[in-house]
């Protein structure tokens, strides 16, 4: 199912002055089709899996796909107009066969005979296409591109390919477009961010002096598989940046007495990853370390109060940055203090809680802020959680202390 508001993508082609969007990235195609791309996305090359987005939110929405990715497309197949193009993987669907030559025959019956490409025929892609922009009238349209995505050869074979199209980036529309959520992204990036959470528990658990980094992340994907089972659920991915002690560079550093422990891990949902982050201190930590965790706290309380609609991604940047101040950290600067998070490529997903950003927030968006201090000789510390901007203000997904927390 298509994860794509069409009424406010129409809204947004409009002003645009789009007639619809093709889409080229993996993750784009997923996000507007509700189909897997499939695996001939892997060369990062344009072509293998192709959405066509018309302006009109009536319009049915069209798909160029793989053979082998269209086989879990069947049950959208009626509600997605879908081209196929054959890839390497060999294939066909054989019914009561008793022998070779029956297989033979089932390959005949289907049409899905002939050499196959060695990996995808990025011309008969876009042969498809141009097929369906013909049948929706938009053989001379302007339409919008993911360029952002597209490798720069890729495009100008597309622009020989299909010459009449007036082809222009539409890299920031889908941006704005997936910055708000729906109650399906939503829930996953709930489900994320309790998994998350659930590893961290499992690395307090874990935690005991000569400990190292490895085995905390192991206790923390864990703790996270085990919640991820005990929703019903499973994980698509996760990853951690985990340190310990005062050199950041120490990937097979020891835990030892009053050394901090930084956590910022996610998991993902269905392609969706939530972004947090809790820092944990064996024993007593250095009063330096106090002080600094409590500018961070502070800093970070200080941008939730600014995390609502109606304001400007800029004011919780600068909001945070002064508090900073405050606390006498006059050379201190965060590029970002957060981000929106989904289902991109990275992990942080745009926008960004940044200075000079005029974007307001608004209700649906999902947003990761965080307040961190790295500094070799000290340690990291972090505080981040994920935030559902709600009409009321910003409703927290996380539920562990905020605090600095002591272990052992």
């Amino acid at each position: 199912m298509s994860n794509m508001d069409r009424t406010r993508a129409e809204a947004l082609l409009a002003t645009d002055g789009l007639d619809g969007m093709v889409l080229f990235r993996p993750e784009a195609f997923r996000y507007a089709t509700g189909l897997q791309a499939g695996v001939a996305t892997m060369w990062g090359r344009a072509g293998s899996a192709i959405a066509l987005v018309p302006a009109q939110a009536t319009e049915r929405l069209a798909a160029v796909m793989s053979d082998h990715a269209a086989q879990g497309a069947k049950t959208l197949a009626g509600t997605i107009d879908i081209r196929t193009h054959r890839i390497w993987i060999d294939g066909v669907t054989v019914d009561g066969a008793g022998s070779i030559a029956d297989i033979d025959a089932a390959y005949r019956d289907s049409g899905n005979v002939g050499p196959r490409p060695e990996t995808f025929d990025q011309a008969a892609c876009f042969r498809l296409l141009a097929d369906l922009l013909a049948e929706h009238g938009l053989s001379k349209a302007a339409l919008g591109v993911d360029l952002d995505f597209m490798p720069a050869a890729d495009f100008a074979r597309l622009k020989a390919a299909i010459p009449g199209v007036d082809w222009r980036d539409a890299s920031d529309g889908l941006r704005r477009l997936r910055l708000v959520k729906n109650a399906r992204e939503i829930d996953r990036l709930r489900k994320a961010a309790h998994c998350a959470e659930a590893g961290l528990e499992s690395l307090m658990g874990a935690a005991r002096p000569g400990v190292r980094v490895a085995e905390l992340s192991a206790a923390w994907l864990s703790g996270a598989r085990q919640a991820a089972f005990e929703g019903g659920h499973g994980l698509s991915g996760h990853w951690d940046y985990i340190s310990i002690g005062p050199d950041l560079q120490d990937a097979g550093a020891s835990l030892g007495e009053g050394d901090l422990i930084k956590a910022d891990v996610g998991t993902l949902v269905d392609g969706y990853s939530s972004d947090g982050a809790r820092t944990f201190v064996w024993g007593k930590a250095s009063p330096l370390a106090e002080d600094i965790y409590k500018a961070l706290l502070e800093t970070f309380l200080a941008g939730v109060e600014v995390l609502k609609p109606g304001r400007r991604f800029a004011e919780v940047h600068e909001t945070m940055l002064s508090t900073m101040r405050r606390h006498g950290f006059r050379e201190y600067y965060r590029g970002h203090f957060g981000h929106s998070v989904g289902a991109a490529a990275g992990i942080e997903e745009w926008p960004f809680l940044s200075h000079g950003n005029g974007i307001v927030i608004e209700p649906g968006m999902v947003l990761a802020l965080e307040a961190p201090f790295y500094a070799n000789g000290i340690g990291a510390l972090m505080i981040e959680e994920q935030f559902l901007i709600t009409p009321e203000g910003a409703q927290t997904m996380n539920r562990l202390p905020r605090e600095l927390i002591s272990l052992g």
